[in-house]
């Protein structure tokens, strides 16, 4: 029997969608009232390492979620600091910011795909696990990849 040696692509398993808000509670309102819910304040890791374009991030959110089927709507609403958030919001508006995928290997994947000429917007590290914003250099696609125990 021959090996499958076709590597599998770090964007095979979508989990998120992140949606840049002005308002947090004017967000979830209309879209609780619409059957979209519920929401959680998402906690990010008290541990973590933030890195944006390569500068330690110093940056507030709020963040909820609700899962869509088996994919999370996330909402992020930025309060201060600059951040990939923040910049979208300042450029574009509101909106569908990035779309996220899980992986097993984080530090590989992004070496990997910087590689090939994609830029990391925004890194995150915690015990177990960690996070990247990936611009991919074309439509204005951010893809981030995280990874969890």
């Amino acid at each position: 029997m021959e090996k499958n040696t076709k590597e599998e692509s770090p964007f095979s398993k979508l989990i998120q969608v992140g949606v840049v808000v002005r308002d947090m509670d004017k967000a979830i309102e209309r879209l609780s009232s619409l059957g979209i819910g519920p929401f959680e304040p998402k906690i990010l890791p008290p541990d973590r390492e933030e890195w944006f374009r390569d500068k330690p991030l110093d940056a507030k959110f709020k963040i909820n979620g609700a899962m869509l089927g088996e994919v999370e709507l996330e909402l992020i609403q930025p309060v201060e600091g600059e951040s990939p958030h923040r910049e979208f919001l300042e450029s574009k508006g509101e909106g569908i910011q990035h779309i996220a995928c899980a992986v097993s290997d984080l530090d590989k994947e992004v070496a990997k795909l910087t590689k090939r000429g994609v830029s990391v917007l925004l890194r995150a590290k915690w015990q177990g696990g960690g996070v990247a914003y990936l611009d991919l250099g074309v439509a204005g696609l951010i893809i981030e990849l995280i990874q969890r125990k």
